[in-house]
């Protein structure tokens, strides 16, 4: 026994012998440049049996530290107890997420999110929560955002008072989104179902449809916690400025958001900086009612979308497209792109920087844009920071000229055809003739991947038969004819 020495390894970063009735703590040696412990010894739960040269190696890289108090085997037990507890009860919880639709990827970092779901001693509140919670008809995805966003909601008593206050709620038709988010509002901010029963009152009171009743409160559900005063300024504005009962329906409908805006710091100051670009009311309450998103504009914001327009350097038909609605659309196209470009990486100087140097970019749809940044970022693995120097990639066509240009490059680097490699600029800016003359003509097994100049038949633009209307028509001639015509000739003979 004195030539050996029984070690017990673990998972954990310290490791336990025990010789006698004392215990002898090992901590295994840190690797400097990984920062993570070498495990020296062997796997978890195994008894090894070390010679007394292996001991000493093992002595000489790790730290000992020898107590010379007696070993408490009672604290050891007690502690794997807790952890197999608390190890059930994990399991146990997850299983019941799951069951109720609860993505097993969030369910890790939902658990250790919230650790006081693991202190009931008793799932079963948590599953007559859930039970509620699928009563109110929510589907799956608005459960699972719901339990994320607020996890105090699976509080068995509180969804039992909602479920009484729901039921008032099914004369007004509400959608199961507005349920979703006045029970997230409710457990926040501790309001009761009574309360929001009466802000629907005075809303339904104001004179919305149920169709804008239930748009408002999926969109701005916090318009429950604003008075009735507050709604009716917003109201008041709006027909002050000569807008229709049926016009701000439509914007309350379309734009919510509008409703939580200030008058006086926001709404006024915004119509005030139309009117200074020289647009009448007439035209600025027609577009508000056409496009009410156009209340979402920054103070400032409109001003220097135009500045940008009206510094533009492009071709004449590029501009038509652009101005083809008037200057207070084009103002607002310019905005919406702007916030596309910042939604996917930009910030607001480089997306403005983009537009100057590639109008082309407003005559596309929102849609074509994410579709050609998506396509950049997670098929061509560029950054979306390559825009700012490559702004031609958003003014190009996506079929005829990224996607063939990309399949030939992609090919070649994939056969080995490319002496160096090919960046978004080299890709993009080469105009069709010189990219088919670098990159396709060299090997005729691209030209079906490039499509253009493949030396096939080349369809031609005019109907078969149509050269024939511009031939000259033929008359008869007669001997008349010829004898004036050599008349003539012998005359300048």
């Amino acid at each position: 026994m004195n030539n050996h020495l029984f070690v017990l390894c673990s998972e954990l970063l310290n490791y336990e012998t025990f010789t006698g009735k004392y215990a002898v703590t090992i901590e295994p040696p840190v690797d400097t440049k990984s920062n993570t412990a070498r495990k020296l010894l062997p796997s978890p739960m195994a008894f090894t049996l070390i010679n007394r040269t292996t001991r000493h190696r093992v002595f000489a890289k790790n730290r000992f530290f020898f107590s010379t108090k007696p070993y408490n085997s009672q604290i050891l037990k007690l502690s794997f107890s807790n952890e197999k507890t608390n190890y059930r009860m994990q399991i146990s919880l997850a299983n019941l997420l799951q069951r109720y639709g609860f993505p097993p990827s969030q369910l890790h970092s939902f658990i250790s999110k919230n650790q006081f779901l693991l202190n009931s001693n008793n799932l079963n509140d948590l599953d007559k929560s859930l039970s509620i919670l699928l009563s109110f008809k929510i589907t799956q995805k608005s459960l699972v955002s719901l339990i994320n966003d607020c996890p105090g909601v699976l509080d068995v008593q509180f969804l039992k008072k909602w479920e009484v206050g729901v039921l008032k709620f099914g004369d007004l038709g509400l959608s199961p989104l507005v349920v979703r988010n006045f029970l997230e509002l409710s457990r926040r901010f501790e309001i009761d179902p009574d309360g929001v029963f009466h802000t629907m009152k005075v809303l339904k009171g104001l004179g919305f449809s149920e169709g804008t009743l239930n748009r408002v409160l999926e969109e701005f559900p916090r318009v429950i916690l604003m008075n009735e005063g507050e709604v009716c300024r917003k109201i008041e504005f709006f027909e002050g400025i000569g807008i229709s009962g049926e016009g701000i329906e439509r914007i309350f409908s379309f734009f919510p958001a509008v409703i939580g805006f200030d008058v006086e710091d926001r709404l006024k100051p915004l119509l005030d900086e139309f009117c200074h670009w020289g647009f009448g009311e007439d035209m600025i309450r027609k577009e508000i009612v056409r496009e009410p998103r156009v209340l979402s504009m920054e103070l400032g914001e409109f001003s220097r979308c135009l500045e940008l327009l009206r510094s533009l350097k492009c071709r004449e038909p590029i501009k038509w497209k652009i101005f083809g609605e008037g200057a207070f659309r084009a103002g607002f196209e310019v905005k919406l792109r702007v916030d596309c470009l910042c939604k996917h990486g930009l910030i607001r100087r480089e997306a403005f920087k983009v537009l100057w140097k590639e109008p082309r970019v407003m005559t596309y749809r929102i849609e074509d844009i994410e579709k050609k940044i998506e396509f950049l970022v997670h098929r061509m693995k560029f950054n979306v920071d390559c825009l700012v120097e490559v702004p031609e990639f958003l003014g190009v066509n996506f079929d005829k000229h990224i996607v063939p240009r990309y399949n030939v490059i992609g090919y070649l680097r994939g056969k080995g055809g490319l002496g160096s490699e090919v960046g978004l600029k080299d890709l993009i800016k080469p105009s069709r003739l010189r990219f088919y003359n670098l990159y396709v003509k060299p090997y005729p097994e691209c030209e079906k991947l490039y499509g253009r100049f493949s030396g096939g038949e080349v369809k031609s633009r005019h109907p078969v038969g149509l050269w024939k209307l511009f031939k000259p028509p033929s008359y008869p001639e007669s001997k008349e004819d010829v004898r004036n015509m050599k008349a003539f000739m012998e005359t300048l003979v």
